[in-house]
């Protein structure tokens, strides 16, 4: 008799390698972007994070999402929500190495570069947790604009220790900052929001009215937007009174999500929810784009982050699969689209260093502030087509829940949505290049030195300046930032991947032979490309 379950020709399970180690183009990105001290930090959290443990984890904050408690037992507000003990170990992990603030706790050369690595290992596992976490790190400019504010919270958003619950801020040992803008009639268009802000005679304000999209509604407080007397204003919104009583806060329900279904985003209603006036009345919009900016880069950095884990997932599936006589990896067909799939994860990874990195130098505002929207429009809408095809590299293994490709096919899509959808991406992309025409000038100095290394970006970059002298309108918005993006990946890989990379990465991208599918077109040295981004443990 034969046996009749017996497991054979299955990967070993992707556990037990340090996510730092595995990632040669996030250490060499690390390097040039000037962040490389952060190197013991990230080889620690990497250690921790490429655990099967680590792995539990995930998936054990993912099927056992938050629930909403919106009253107790003898009918009093609650208003809390409930998280499974695994989200907390990500959270406690993110604040420990200073994931959610650290650019803002000392001001040392590449910080914000540095984080981008720490952000890049926690969302390759746990995307969800991310969210809390970069709010807090971009409230603190937002709040900047009320020196006084800041004075009192900064010190608080800066610990280093996760201190959950619903408390005073002043009794917290660290405390997580959220944002709630969108309402239901309005969406990107916040000029739109109905919820108004009384001011009252203490100098503080009342709010009062909804938000359709609060995210980590458990956070100790929140920026948000409201109409206050004179006009659309930004305002720091406490859950917790100091005299410990529940802010005015209503959640009403958690969103039911595609994806990111570990993190809680709620609907709220403030009925006068106490809150703090930052920056002058009528000027909320200029005071929380700063808070969106670095959200936005936020989303970069988080699907890069979902590119390499579905690369990993791919290259090493395929190495210990096999299929008529030989290992996947080894045949062709499989070997150049996982290049393809190798490819634009470094892209994305160069962007999101630079990228970061710019955030580091207060002297490349213009270049930053082009290079943001594009990197947020480009790579984000690479990211969700990138995980269909690196789960279809698993074929049906990769389409069952317990596989994290699942979860992060589902994930993607988020972070080209959240902080602006492509159109509003666009749309602020012609913003930029017509209010602040030194924005072109700035992203056209960082591309064209490579271009000079490579007739194809050369060409490529030329069109682009072409297109920019001619001037551009709503219909063309989507394709020129499409080109910007494909510019500047293009840039960095020359400058900075083997040349290899770079080469199929312009072949691929820039070429007059384009595919419109990954592995469409041949890409030459592919064996070199897959290996370089194959784990190992």
């Amino acid at each position: 008799m034969t046996e009749t379950h017996v497991v054979a020709n299955q990967p070993p399970p992707l556990a037990d390698l340090n996510l730092w180690d595995a990632n040669a183009p996030l250490r060499e990105a690390a390097s040039w972007a000037g962040a490389d001290w952060i190197e013991a930090d990230a080889r620690r959290l990497g250690g921790v994070l490429g655990t099967a443990e680590a792995a539990r984890w995930a998936e054990e904050a993912h099927r056992y999402p938050p629930v909403l408690r919106t009253h107790d037992r003898y009918g009093n507000r609650a208003d809390e929500v409930d998280f499974h003990p695994s989200w907390h170990r990500f959270m406690g992990l993110a604040v420990e190495y200073g994931a959610h603030a650290m650019p803002w706790a000392a001001a040392k050369p590449g910080a914000h570069a540095a984080r981008a690595v720490l952000m890049s290992l926690l969302a390759q596992v746990e995307p969800g947790h991310c969210c809390p976490v970069s709010m807090t790190y971009a409230a603190v400019p937002a709040l900047r604009a009320e020196p006084a504010l800041a004075a009192e919270w900064e010190p608080r958003i800066t610990s280093l220790t996760y201190d959950f619950g619903l408390r005073p801020a002043a009794d917290k040992a660290g405390v997580l900052i959220g944002m709630a803008m969108t309402e239901k009639q309005g969406g990107s268009d916040v000029r739109a929001n109905t919820t108004t802000a009384t001011p009252a005679a203490d100098g503080l304000y009342t709010l009062r009215g909804h938000k359709w999209f609060c995210s980590a509604p458990m956070n100790d407080a929140f920026l948000v937007l409201a109409q206050a007397p004179g006009g659309l204003s930004c305002f720091l919104l406490p859950r917790v009174l100091p005299d410990g009583t529940l802010n005015a806060i209503r959640l009403q329900r958690l969103k039911d999500k595609l994806g990111n279904r570990s993190n809680a985003s709620a609907e709220i209603e403030l009925h006068d929810a106490v809150a703090h006036l930052v920056g002058e009345e009528g000027r909320g919009v200029a005071v929380i784009i700063e808070m969106v900016n670095h959200t936005r880069l936020d989303c970069v950095i988080a699907t890069a982050a979902g590119m390499r884990q579905s690369v990993a997932e791919a290259t090493w599936h395929a190495a210990h699969r096999s299929a008529f006589g030989r290992r996947l990896i080894d045949q062709p067909l499989m070997t150049q689209v996982l290049a393809d799939l190798a490819i634009e994860s470094e892209a994305a990874t160069a962007v999101m260093m630079r990228l970061a990195s710019a955030y580091d130098a207060p002297g490349e505002g213009p270049f930053r502030r082009l290079a943001t929207a594009v990197a947020k429009y480009w790579v984000c809408k690479r990211g969700p087509g990138h995980a269909a095809e690196a789960l279809e590299c698993l074929g049906g293994n990769g389409y069952i829940e317990e596989a994290p490709l699942a979860r992060r096919y589902r994930e993607q899509p988020l972070l080209s949505i959240w902080e602006g959808s492509g159109n509003v991406i666009a749309l602020d992309v012609l913003r930029a290049l017509k209010t602040a025409p030194e924005t072109a000038e700035a992203f056209l100095a960082e591309v064209a030195p490579a271009a000079e290394a490579d007739p194809r970006l050369a060409a490529h970059l030329a069109n682009v300046e072409r297109t920019l002298t001619a001037g551009v309108d709503q219909p063309e918005a989507r394709r020129l930032t499409e080109d910007l993006g494909l510019a500047l990946q293009a840039a960095l890989l020359v400058r900075h991947s083997p040349n290899e990379i770079a080469d199929a990465f312009c072949a691929t991208r820039l070429g007059p032979d384009r595919g419109l599918n990954y592995g469409a077109v041949p890409t030459k040295h592919a064996e070199a490309i897959v290996a370089r981004h194959l784990p190992s443990t």
